[in-house]
Parts: structure tokens; C-alpha cells; sequence
């Protein structure tokens, strides 16, 4: 299978959360978006602000991973809150803004509105627009 480009829209507290854990959540726990994803394939985690509720916009890249697995599964958190998950194995990076990489991303097609793709949480990338934005990612640890 070839290998896929994502991007997952989670807050920056629950991409910590992920790393602690070693899975990946997205869209409030719904399994549909995680069936896209495949074992190989890569996630750049993009948190539009630090913690769910918060009004401040946070606008990072925040985390890299790769899929493991294919496995999805279930957990408990709460009485009425049980999400689906999956494994990821998080690459050692650093934090980069989003607002001086728009121009050059691909999949933001309307440079105004860039945060439009967003929408949904989960989206597919070009390998183009993945190397950009983990060149920015993986540089600052050197």
C-alpha cells in the first residue's frame, strides 16, 4: 500500500495526551476518520488551540507520528464517552507555526481563509506539504 499524508485537528493538551499514551484520537473519538488512516502512513498533528475550550487561538503543528497498526479500538473514559483509538509511534520534532508556511501549502487553496480545511478534523496531504511542514518540525531539533 502506498503510504498516505494526514493531518489531525487536535487540541495541543490532547496531542500530549496521545504522546503520553502512544495513540491518536480524532474528532471527538469517531472511528469513521481513523479507518482512512493505514499502518506506514504519517500524521502531522495541527492544534488550533491549546485546550478544547480555550478562545485563544494556538495555530501549531504540534506532534508527527506513524500509524503501527491497523487496529482500531475502543475505550472507556466515562460513563457516556468511550472513543476510538489507535496506536502511533510519535517522531521527536518541535512545534512550528502554521501562519508562515500558508503561502506554501498546497492543500490551503484559499490563502484568506486558510483554516477552512480544518473543518473536519481529519485530512489527507500531499507528500509535497507533509515534507514542508516536518522540515520546519524536525529541523528545530538539530
Amino acid at each position: 500500500m502506498k503510504t498516505k499524508y494526514w493531518i489531525a485537528v487536535v487540541s495541543k493538551e490532547h496531542v500530549l495526551n496521545g504522546i503520553d499514551w502512544g495513540i491518536m484520537q480524532v474528532c471527538h473519538g469517531k472511528k469513521a476518520p481513523l479507518k482512512c488512516i493505514n499502518k506506514g502512513d504519517f500524521i502531522i498533528f495541527y492544534s488550533s488551540k491549546n485546550r478544547m475550550k480555550d478562545k485563544q487561538p494556538y495555530q501549531k503543528f504540534t506532534a508527527i507520528a506513524k500509524a503501527i497498526d491497523d487496529e482500531i479500538y475502543q475505550v472507556k473514559m466515562f460513563e457516556n464517552f468511550e472513543p476510538f483509538r489507535r496506536k502511533v509511534k510519535f517522531l521527536k520534532c518541535s512545534e512550528t507555526e502554521i501562519k508562515p508556511l500558508i503561502n506554501d501549502l498546497d492543500f490551503i487553496q484559499n490563502k484568506k481563509s486558510w483554516g477552512y480545511p480544518f473543518r473536519y478534523g481529519l485530512l489527507e496531504i500531499s507528500k509535497k506539504d507533509f515534507d514542508l511542514i516536518t522540515t520546519k518540525m524536525l529541523l528545530k531539533n538539530e
